[in-house]
Order: structure tokens, then sequence, then C-alpha cells
């Protein structure tokens, strides 16, 4: 089977970098274990995670891996003792490939991630437990619904770890492939609550605008009202401080990410307490995804309707669409066609 296979960690150069990152290989197809189902990979989307391990903030156990963790296809063999699938089955595969399946399993030190600590889902084939393959909403092509199973869930718990009530305004610092898809959910779950956004790019802002937020500017411009809630999904140290400054009293930043860069770390010296943290402002971080917040997620998306903004690229181009994110360039989800 063609899989696009991270080799080595180090600096992510475009398409025909010496010696690459991130290659075209030709591997055996897995077979699926006892309790496995074995996918016919058509789509996987392309997260930051996947460039945080290509870069080497998050180190894989084991190289070469295959990237991926937003895989949507079709059920193509069963492994012994699967009951809750069948040949032909449409099933998606998110970050989390196994745990524990308690309520915590996002914390669990069984936790193992797609695309990290097992191949993912840049390949034709991929292995899972049938427990972490979630049925897909008819509603969905196959390439809407592969950011649903990261950017999506991942954003779906962020949301509820704010503790918003409707009404309550909730602020987004950053607005990519996670933010545009909880602004929609937001839109629908708090119809009183206004969202502002906080993106650096102009084309960002306007995107946010037209998607229903009430406000949008940089990063350190100042919303109509203090949010009651920021959900953070930049990869940078500044956007915390300045969301932490713009947070009313009892005001909860909730950062979804799970590495930030060190390029603008000294932002963390201009933290002052008084201004930052006092009045009872809270910090809390995004571990993960459990299986439920996945499944919750794909079963409410239709009804409100989510509606993601792709960009495809060719399995081949996986490098080329990890560039592009790496620049910011295209709003929403980026997501590689492969079946």
């Amino acid at each position: 089977m063609r899989a696009m296979v991270l080799v080595r960690t180090g600096p992510l150069a475009d398409e025909g970098g010496d010696p690459p990152v991130v290659e075209l290989r030709r591997l055996p197809v897995p077979e699926p274990g006892p309790g496995e189902v074995l996918v016919r990979v058509q789509v996987c989307g392309v997260c930051h995670t996947d460039l945080d391990q290509v870069e080497g903030r998050i180190a894989p156990p084991r190289l070469p891996v295959v990237l991926g963790h937003q895989a949507v296809g079709r059920v193509a063999a069963l492994g012994d003792g699967v009951t809750e699938h069948r040949g032909g089955d449409r099933v998606g595969v998110g970050w989390i490939h196994a745990s524990t399946g308690e309520a915590d399993e996002n914390l669990s030190p069984a936790f193992r991630a797609t695309g990290r600590d097992t191949d993912g889902g840049y390949a034709e084939f991929l292995a899972v437990g049938e427990r972490y393959a979630h049925p897909i909403p008819d509603a969905y092509a196959d390439a809407e619904a592969a950011p649903l199973l990261c950017a999506g869930a991942v954003g779906y718990r962020a949301l509820a770890l704010t503790g918003l009530r409707d009404g309550e305004p909730l602020g987004l610092a950053g607005f990519g492939g996670s933010a545009h898809l909880v602004l929609q959910l937001v839109r629908h779950r708090y119809p009183s609550s206004p969202v502002y956004v906080f993106a650096r790019r102009p084309r960002a802002r306007e995107t946010a605008i037209a998607l229903g937020a009430a406000w949008a500017g940089a990063i350190e411009d100042a919303p109509p009202r203090p949010p009651q809630a920021i959900i953070d999904t930049t990869p940078a140290w500044r956007p915390v401080i300045a969301a932490l400054g713009a947070l009313q009293p009892g005001g909860r930043l909730i950062i979804n990410a799970i590495r930030k860069e060190d390029r603008d770390r000294g932002a963390l010296g201009e933290l002052r307490y008084h201004e930052h943290l006092w009045m009872e402002r809270e910090v809390k971080s995004v571990a993960n995804v459990t299986g439920r917040d996945i499944r919750e997620f794909l079963a409410l998306a239709p009804n409100v309707p989510i509606r993601p903004a792709v960009a495809t690229y060719p399995l081949e181009q996986a490098v080329g669409a990890l560039a592009d994110l790496r620049r910011g360039d295209v709003t929403g989800s980026k997501v590689l066609l492969i079946g």
C-alpha cells in the first residue's frame, strides 16, 4: 500500500526538501488482530499535531511511523471477535487509537494515539480496535467528515470545559481547523452568546464574521465585552497572555493544544499576576479526546448542521499540506485524498 511515512523529525521543508522528513513508501497492508477492523482509507485530515510530530515537539515512540489521525474509509476486513462492524461500513478513526474505554481514558497511561504510537491514516489501509472505529453520519462526504474526528471532537471537548452558559461571551483565539467548527457549534448550543474571534490574519477574521462571529480582531485587540471563557487553539504563547488579560473576573482560558512552540516563549515573561491571573481567572488544558467525545460530536454535528471548510490535496502532496498548515494558508481544514 502507499503511505506517507515520517522517517525522522526536524524542520519541515517544502516538497523536495533534502533529506526528506516525510516520504512516500510502499508498505505491507496491516492485518487486523482480534477485536480489530481493517479500514480502507479514503481520506485523512491534516492536523497541527502532525506538524508537532514532524518538527519534534511530540516525539513518536518509534520511527518510521505513518502519520494521520482523521481517517475516513470503509471496513475492508474483520479480526476475530468483532461484533460492532460489518464489511463495507463507513467509519472514521480519530486521535484515540486505543485506551481503557473508561470516562477518563484520554488521561490514562494506556492511551495510544493514531499516527503516533501506531501507524495512522496517511496510508491506504489502517487497523484499529472496533471500539475506536466510529460510524460516519450519512450527511457528510468523506472529506467533510475527516475534520470532525479531531478538530471537531476536540473542539467539542474544549467547549464543554469552558462551562459556558447561554448569553455569556466566548472568545476564540486562533481561527483554523478547530475554531471554525466550534463557532458553528456555539451558535447552535448557545444562541445568545456572542463569539469574539482573535486572529492575526485578516482573511481569517473575515471568515469568522461570515460564519456568525459578533466581532473579530487581532490578538491584542479588545473585544466589545470581556469574555467569560476563551478557547486558544494557536501554537504560540502570546495569545495565552493576551487571552488572560481579556477575560472577565472568574473567567476561564482553555488551551486546546498538545504542544506550544518555543519561538515566542519569551512572551511568558510579560505575565503579571494582578493583570492576568488575579480575580480567580483559571487556565485549563485539553488533553486528547475520548471515544465518547467523537461519538457524541458525530451524532450532534448533522443537527447543527456543522459544515467544515475543507481544502484537499493528493496523498503524495502531504508535505505541501503540512507546509501550508505551517504558513497558515487556507482557513479551515486540510484533507488528503487517498482512496
